[in-house]
């Protein structure tokens, strides 16, 4: 494969990631004035609306015509309504610690499911240095202080987030030879933009003004400016962009990196305590990443 496009592919993740890792942070905020339906709802249909002024305008091209729009529409079942559902009620019934044991699972998962249904087979080296990032994220977790209590839907929650998870990263390798990065990140965006606006109408009664209410407040505006354009649309649209271009082991082991650069933001921005230990934690997350992509076949 050419150096450069695995070049501009690993960058194209580095990015997403990073986005990612400052999401928490702008998502933490904007839950304290809305509730989490409208939120996500808020932010996809903010994304849903920025990609169709793109296309609008000319800026990218959108083409299903003579494609299976099926999968398309399974891909953004999977990422993000099935994952951010599994997810959020993951926290709710289990607590931070264990949730963020369970998520931090998720390269290792795709990288065995991948290896079995992709006939992408990971190298030795690869999987212990995916194991190695794993650790240091669970460290980090473990660090956190809330273990909460786990109850069983909690664990099945969570279990569906990282099957969602691992499905969409599947399901969007294997369709990036019949649609491209922007196709699969419209529908995905525009699925979850109709799921979520739908939870949300649900939640606020049907009531306009109580759907609105939260853009009273400047700063809930600005976090879902960022989660819709940054979080959403560039990052969604990176992450398809690697998956087209870069096998899944190489692809999965960067989502590490979001809990990283979320300890960083929680550390420089909102003054949160940090310790050697969390340093050590880190450099396990960084350590395992470049591992999994020095010990990557010649073949990528």
């Amino acid at each position: 494969m050419d150096k450069k496009l695995i070049l501009k592919a690993t960058a194209a993740t580095v990015i997403c990631h990073v986005f990612w890792g400052f999401s928490f942070m702008a998502s933490g905020y904007a839950l304290r004035e809305a509730h989490v339906f409208l939120l996500l709802s808020h932010r996809f249909l903010a994304a849903f609306i920025v990609m169709s002024l793109l296309v609008l305008l000319r800026a990218a091209k959108l083409s299903f015509r003579g494609k299976r729009i099926l999968p398309l529409l399974l891909l953004g079942a999977l990422e993000p309504v099935v994952y951010f559902f599994g997810e959020q009620y993951g926290i709710l019934h289990s607590g931070t610690v264990f949730s963020g044991v369970m998520i931090a699972m998720i390269p290792v998962f795709c990288i065995l499911a991948a290896a079995v249904l992709l006939r992408e087979r990971p190298t030795a080296g690869q999987l212990v240095f995916s194991i190695i990032s794993v650790g240091g994220v669970i460290g980090l977790g473990l660090m956190g202080g809330r273990s909460g209590t786990v109850e069983l839907i909690g664990v099945l929650a969570l279990l569906v987030a990282v099957i969602g998870a691992t499905g969409y990263t599947l399901l969007s390798r294997k369709l990036s030879n019949e649609f491209t990065p922007f196709e699969r990140t419209y529908m995905m965006i525009a699925v979850g933009a109709a799921v979520f606006t739908v939870c949300a109408a649900i939640k606020c009664g049907f009531s306009p003004a109580e759907y609105v209410k939260p853009f009273s407040d400047i700063k809930y505006l600005l976090c879902v400016v960022f989660l819709a354009v940054f979080c959403s649309v560039v990052c969604y649209f990176m992450s398809a962009y690697a998956l087209t271009h870069l096998p899944v082991a190489r692809e999965t082991v960067f989502s590490n990196l979001t809990t990283a650069v979320s300890v960083f933001a929680g550390v420089v921005f909102m003054h949160e305590p940090f310790s050697w230990l969390g340093l050590v934690c880190c450099i396990l997350i960084l350590a395992g990443i470049y591992g999994v992509q020095r010990t990557a076949r010649d073949s990528g």
